[in-house]
């Protein structure tokens, strides 16, 4: 009770009351020894109770200089009291010492130091000469602590170029509140004055030549466009825009691309939604995030782009080793060639280098591939960081930097490596960052690898499915499963030459699905983690090609694949999270076609998931079967790998505010 009580007492009355119990813990223990006691007198208690003098370290330290000058110019070496009187007929101060001085003492003898001060101004006037003497030896005196006290700001300062170019531009006056730069976030000058990636190499950064990102010119068509028509487009594309307002292109030839580049996009009528906006964006050296599904056309989206990057930079002497000056992450070997495949293709006709690096393969013909010179490398985590850590490949001289389906890399466990490979490239980079989902993992991600990025979302940054593909969810026991899949496959594979993958879950189930299939005559392939790579590969292009049509593949291809025409997917065993569910039926309708999903669903198994499956069912405007809707509606919440379900989504791309303090001994 005393305890909160004394929460609404002043700072006198509080050191009264620790006094008296102070007192009163003398009082016992004299008692309890048989003596008497003697209580203080008045004058012993307020003394006691007086309020201390508050004098900080730095108002001793001045005491002390003041006292110092005070002692010469008096010429009293003993401190007498009889000291003789000053220039102006007046008595120096009364001399004190650090330890014994007060605060009243200190106020009126910075009084009279301003009085001095004042009256020297006025000879100043009156005696010029006199003055600019006495102004020159008090600059020369002042200028060696000023220059010191100026290294110590900079020593405490953010180590960003930005703030090292502010802190040269000379003295500014003082404030006690963070000042943020007036300079417009989309704004490219020289990496100078860019803010840099916090995972990066800044040293590279400050060393290296300006890495030349501002690409692009507006087409007069394009700069024709209205507000309004600038808003439809979007809106009938589903496309929206944070970070930036530049308009979208509506043909290839209206992005500025080279013509040996825009080669690559011969088999197209018109640029895909993300490339139409991506491109002026990425042109005009901003860092971008692109949420979009898969089969959006995001490889040509940040790949040609890519390569117009090089050729610039080659142009202007920053590209001065021989590679790599684009790196493109991919969390599946799959993936990866597919990306290899499409930039090799597009560069072949300007001379540019594609080397794709990933896991199962033999590293010496990759190794050979980067000493010849290589300009982009397309790469999973795991072997690149091999390929660094032994000297094989330099990330010096990357100036480009994507990755590709970030949100699976970080479910696959890649983040740390991740971190390693980008921190050996150059903090002022160009970075772009490609995502199915919008969570609070990449959104973390984004804020540490990406400098004020612009984002790009095509359809739901939520988990939705592609609006091009027909939905179709069969409850089912699983032991029904073997009979139903015939029945199916007759159905959506009846003339035997269309392209159908079937989804599994577990690789030994892969292998019993294409055996049994192919008792029943259907002549079938599988992709798993249990057969080689080189298997793996000559899997994949026998489907490709069309001599076996009908493939069996687990999670391990979901994200890997870019065939066209596959016209069906049938989900044998429904995925461990709805993210995959979502990835595996985006192999079927890419580029604008459409396509059909059929998925078995069993309550035994899959019943938690069912709440998030019917919402991406009504998102996409599908039918929701009653079966399906008996499991319940129920979402389960989102668990953090590390804190399970006990934890906060952060907004990680909002900046922190930045609070300094004044340096007053009284606050």
């Amino acid at each position: 009770m005393a305890a909160e009580l004394a929460g609404d007492l002043s700072k006198a009355q509080k050191r009264e009351l620790k006094w008296e119990r102070k007192q009163a813990k003398v009082k016992a223990a004299a008692e309890a020894a048989g003596q008497t006691y003697a209580p203080p007198s008045k004058a012993e208690k307020e003394a006691a109770t007086a309020a201390p003098d508050k004098i900080g370290k730095r108002k001793k330290r001045k005491l002390a200089a003041l006292q110092q000058e005070t002692d010469i110019s008096a010429g009293n070496e003993d401190k007498s009291e009889a000291s003789p009187p000053g220039i102006n007929g007046e008595h120096p101060p009364t001399p004190v010492t650090s330890e014994d001085a007060n605060a009243d003492q200190y106020k009126a003898e910075r009084k009279a130091a301003k009085k001095a001060k004042n009256a020297a101004a006025t000879d100043a006037t009156a005696n010029p000469s006199s003055a600019a003497t006495n102004a020159d030896a008090d600059t020369a005196a002042a200028k060696p602590k000023k220059k010191k006290k100026k290294s110590g700001a900079e020593a405490e300062a953010s180590p960003t170029l930005a703030n090292a170019e502010a802190s040269a531009e000379g003295p500014k006056k003082k404030s006690k509140k963070h000042k943020t730069s007036d300079a417009p976030q989309g704004r490219i000058t020289t990496h100078q004055e860019a803010v840099l990636a916090s995972v990066g190499d800044k040293e590279l950064a400050k060393s290296g030549k300006t890495i030349q990102k501002a690409l692009y010119h507006e087409h007069p068509s394009v700069t024709a466009m209205t507000a309004e028509e600038v808003t439809k487009h979007r809106s009938d594309r589903d496309t929206a825009v944070t970070g930036a307002d530049l308009r979208p292109v509506l043909q290839f030839d209206q992005a500025g691309f080279s013509s040996d580049l825009l080669h690559a996009t011969r088999d197209f009528a018109q640029p895909s939604p993300i490339q139409a906006q991506c491109w002026p964006i990425i042109l005009s050296g901003h860092d971008l995030v692109g949420v979009a599904a898969t089969g959006s056309g995001k490889t040509l989206a940040f790949g040609l782009p890519a390569l117009q990057h090089i050729k610039a930079q080659k142009a202007a002497g920053v590209a001065a080793n021989r590679g790599p000056y684009a790196l493109m992450l991919s969390p599946t070997r799959e993936l990866a060639q597919q990306i290899a495949a499409v930039m090799e293709e597009a560069g072949n006709s300007s001379g540019l280098k594609t080397l794709c690096a990933y896991g199962g393969v033999p590293k010496p013909p990759q190794v050979k591939a980067l000493r010849a010179g290589a300009d982009v490398v397309v790469a999973t985590p795991g072997r690149l960081e091999d390929l660094v850590q032994e000297g094989s490949c330099r990330l010096s001289g990357i100036t480009y930097l994507v990755l590709d389906e970030a949100d699976r890399m970080l479910d696959l466990g890649f983040e740390p490596h991740i971190r390693t490979i980008a921190q050996q490239t150059r903090a002022d980079r160009h970075t772009l960052m490609f995502s199915a989902t919008w969570p609070s993992s990449i959104q973390k991600l984004a804020a540490e690898f990406l400098c004020n990025p612009v984002k790009v979302t095509i359809g739901s940054q939520d988990l939705s499915a592609s609006h091009s593909v027909t939905q179709v969810v069969e409850v089912i026991e699983p032991q029904r499963r073997d009979q139903r899949i015939d029945e199916l496959l007759q159905k959506y594979h009846k003339t035997r030459k269309n392209r159908v993958i079937v989804f599994v879950l577990y690789k030994k189930e892969a292998s019993r699905v294409e055996a049994q299939l192919g008792k029943k005559g259907w002549k079938c392939v599988a992709v798993h983690g249990d057969i080689s790579q080189s298997q793996r590969t000559a899997a994949v292009e026998k489907f490709k090609s069309g001599e076996v049509p009908l493939l069996i593949a687990t999670d391990v291809a979901a994200r890997g694949l870019d065939i066209p025409d596959v016209e069906a997917v049938i989900n044998y065993s429904f995925p461990l999270t709805t993210e995959d569910y979502v990835h595996r039926i985006g192999r079927t309708g890419r580029a604008g076609k459409t396509g059909i999903a059929h998925t078995f669903f069993s309550g035994a198994t899959d019943k938690a998931r069912a709440g998030e499956l019917i919402n991406v069912l009504r998102e996409a405007g599908q039918t929701v079967p009653q079966e399906l809707l008996a499991f319940g509606t129920t979402v389960k919440k989102k668990e953090s790998k590390l804190y399970g379900a006990h934890f906060k989504e952060v907004d990680f791309s909002k900046k922190a505010t930045k609070m300094t303090f004044g340096d007053s001994d009284d606050e």
